[in-house]
């Protein structure tokens, strides 16, 4: 089901969506391009989240190195804005555009930025703790997106979604609430977690890819609950 817009009103310009989908487009020709000269792969090893160089750094951190630490954030937030191919980059940038500008205008520009580094860097240390020895890139903003995804769910459960469903060559729209459309989501990221084979392939290798989807979901609802009265109380504020 392919999310194309939301039945709420736009009421503010989503600034920072919109800059986050330019510097993901960015990164991506360059990557392209790193693709073509035959230099991607190194660059992905370097900069990219790969487990078992994080571990490393990591340990390296606590003996007081902090080259390591400056190492560790660069490779954790560029991870976010690095992609697989066109349609991992074309899925993640839908989602983000679609359900990311509403979350901006609840939480505004700046809380939304941070909130979304804040879920997929989490999302990324998780996945770097149950998988340690994983020597394969993870790159996406899979974990930030789901994050949003979950912020999604709670603030606007009764909104609907406008959606394509594709049928083999026929696409047929129709509308569905988000809270049914999100949780098909969710069990989704389930069902290929369950269903698929751990065969390193390369980049995103596995199926814990699909789980930390799920996790960064429930990041996303548990930090947007958090919020949630604090925004509340300054509305109030602002009312009065």
């Amino acid at each position: 089901m392919i999310p194309i817009a939301d039945n709420l009103p736009n009421r503010k310009t989503p600034v920072v969506t919109y800059l986050l989908v330019a510097v993901n487009v960015a990164l991506f020709a360059i990557e392209l391009n790193l693709a073509n000269t035959g230099e991607l792969a190194d660059f992905l090893n370097t900069w990219a989240v790969v487990p078992t160089r994080i571990v490393k750094m990591a340990t390296d951190m606590l003996d007081g190195s902090w080259i390591a630490a400056i190492l560790i954030c660069i490779s954790v937030v560029l991870g976010l804005f690095l992609h697989s191919g066109f349609a991992h980059l074309i899925g993640n940038l839908l989602f983000l555009f679609v359900f990311g500008r509403r979350i901006e205008e609840r939480l505004g520009h700046g809380q939304f930025l941070l909130f979304y580094f804040v879920c997929g860097m989490i999302t990324s240390a998780i996945q770097v703790w149950s998988e340690p020895t994983l020597n394969a890139p993870l790159v996406g903003a899979n974990g930030a997106i789901a994050g949003i995804l979950g912020a999604y769910l709670l603030s606007y459960p009764k909104a609907k979604i406008e959606t394509i469903v594709p049928l083999i060559i026929l696409f047929i729209p129709i509308e569905l609430p988000a809270l049914f459309y999100l949780f098909w989501w969710f069990v989704q990221q389930i069902f290929y977690g369950v269903s698929t084979f751990n065969i390193e392939t390369g980049i995103n290798s596995g199926s814990f890819a699909y789980w930390m989807h799920a996790v960064g979901l429930a990041i996303g609802a548990v930090l947007i609950f958090l919020l949630m009265p604090r925004q509340t109380s300054v509305k109030g504020l602002e009312n009065g």
